[in-house]
């Protein structure tokens, strides 16, 4: 068998196996870690302050929507890679507080955000997130996913930002 002829059947392989399998399986549920707080810390220095970069940006920006606060975790020019919002730290916070509405409110002691796990390497810092959405087959029904978020930290603060998100 040839490299041609054996990536053939390779993929009729797969597709046979996978597809086959389509909404035939019950999904493995996402689940919150127990201890969030705890995944925002490493023994590596470096990883550490990054993670507690990522924990502040989840904790009092996302959750407390505390975006006059957004100077402390995200650099001026805050590159952007979610197609519906422009680069910058002034069009993110625009964002957020102008077109959707987000009134700040306490930070909360313990974070809320059902995160799954948190990695680290170098300067990007990663947050997986649970996502619970309904079944578009049955919407009396949901099902969890994983959502994303990783920024890339600069200098004590988040300079560029990656997510899953499509244009709405």
């Amino acid at each position: 068998m040839n490299l041609k002829t054996g990536a053939a059947a390779l993929s009729i392989g797969l597709l046979s196996t996978f597809g086959g399998f389509a909404g035939a399986y019950a999904q493995e549920a996402v689940v919150e870690a127990k201890d969030k707080d705890a995944l925002f810390t490493s023994r590596d220095p470096a990883l550490n302050a990054n993670k507690q970069v990522a924990y502040h940006i989840v904790k009092d920006l996302l959750e407390a929507g505390q975006w006059g606060q957004a100077d402390k975790y995200l650099s001026e020019r805050y590159l952007q890679h979610n197609p519906n919002v422009p680069s910058g730290r002034a069009h993110v916070v625009d964002f957020f507080t102008k077109v959707l509405k987000v009134e700040p409110k306490p930070v909360p002691e313990k974070m809320v955000t059902p995160v799954a796990f948190v990695t680290a390497e170098g300067d990007l810092v990663t947050v997986a997130t649970v996502r619970t959405e309904k079944d578009p087959k049955d919407p009396s029904k949901t099902y969890t996913t994983t959502w994303y978020d990783t920024w890339r930290i600069v200098d004590g603060k988040a300079d560029e930002h990656w997510d899953g998100a499509i244009k709405n």
